[in-house]
């Protein structure tokens, strides 16, 4: 196999969250900061949708926008093309972000709303110097037709769009640098569900056309499960378990992603019971001690917490529980 195009190692983010200097030393407290990421590592291959699913407050958005650069790193590297990107000089960095861009989860925030669609397209070409504006125009124009849109619609403004279609236009602005990774940061969670499936069939087409390489951000299991090839499960900043996606679906080893899918409605009307997902993430500020998984899981053992469970191989991928193979009891 080829080398990964994306490599993330051990990889934190924390945030400062103490109150003004001025407020510590009156009430005497000591300053606060929020682990957003903890630890993170993983690869994503050539030409393959990696996914990135728990739930709110996991940590996701945290590091989909880590990895385009729209927030610092605390620790860890993160590797484009077998290059770090913190030792790169800023016209290296310059260079390689037109080889990366985001699609946001906004449609309606994510677009200029002074600008003409035309024109949003347009400007990744004009500044990374791949076009001047005329030319750069035609090809919006162009990738307005890719993503479904007419070229007419160059003229238009983005209120004149269906959320839908703003996320089309958010695509092809996308698309406009000609990159080889994309960071897809929850882009249907916005839309109805007969949009979500649109949407979600021109991104996979456009991958296959394209050769594109996706980082998958969602918390909608039965999206993740239409698009992803390999899943990462995040828990309270941590990666918990990472399979292949098929074989996750089918036997999950780690009992948060069990207590994930157990949650996720039947549409085949199996008459499987469905649970709802128990308890709340704890406060990131002070986590629980050991596994922060331990006041949820069914699982829990007096072992489980004294130390954070390295993730370590199983049949399907990895899982970071003492308790693998117990799943299947739950």
């Amino acid at each position: 196999m080829s080398d990964p195009l994306i490599r993330v190692e051990n990889l934190w983010r924390k945030f400062d969250v103490s109150k003004p200097w001025l407020n510590r030393v009156i009430e005497r407290e000591e300053k606060q900061f929020l682990t957003a990421t903890a630890d993170v590592s993983f690869e994503v291959n050539r030409g393959e949708t990696f996914a990135l699913v728990g739930e709110s407050g996991s940590g996701k958005s945290t590091i989909a926008k880590m990895m385009v650069g729209l927030v610092g790193i605390s620790g860890g590297k993160i590797s484009f093309d077998g290059r770090d990107m913190a030792s790169m000089s800023p016209k290296e960095l310059r260079d390689l972000r037109r080889r990366f861009q985001m699609i946001f989860q906004d449609p309606f925030a994510s677009l200029n709303p002074r600008w003409r669609v035309g024109d949003i397209i347009a400007e990744p070409m004009i500044t990374f110097g791949m076009a001047n504006a005329t030319d750069a125009r035609k090809e919006a124009e162009r990738l307005l037709g890719v993503v479904g849109l007419s070229a007419k619609d160059a003229e238009k403004f983005p209120h004149e769009f269906s959320g839908g279609q703003r996320q089309r236009i958010a695509i092809a602005r996308a698309l406009s640098s000609k990159p080889e990774f994309i960071v897809c940061d929850e882009p249907t969670s916005a839309l109805d569900v007969s949009v979500q499936a649109q949407i979600l069939n021109l991104m996979r087409d456009l991958q296959d056309e394209l050769g594109l390489t996706y980082l998958f951000i969602s918390h909608d299991l039965s999206v993740v499960r239409h698009m992803a090839n390999r899943i990462g499960v995040l828990y309270l900043g941590r990666l918990v378990e990472v399979s292949e996606a098929k074989e996750l679906f089918k036997q999950p080893q780690h009992p948060y992603t069990r207590m994930l899918l157990e949650a996720v409605p039947d549409l085949a009307l199996s008459g499987r019971r469905r649970k709802s997902v128990e308890g709340e993430i704890p406060n990131p500020i002070s986590p629980p001690p050991g596994c922060a998984f331990h006041p949820r899981c069914p699982l829990v053992r007096p072992e489980c917490k004294l130390a954070i469970p390295e993730r370590r191989p199983t049949p399907i991928g990895s899982a970071a529980c003492i308790a693998i193979g117990e799943t299947a009891n739950l």
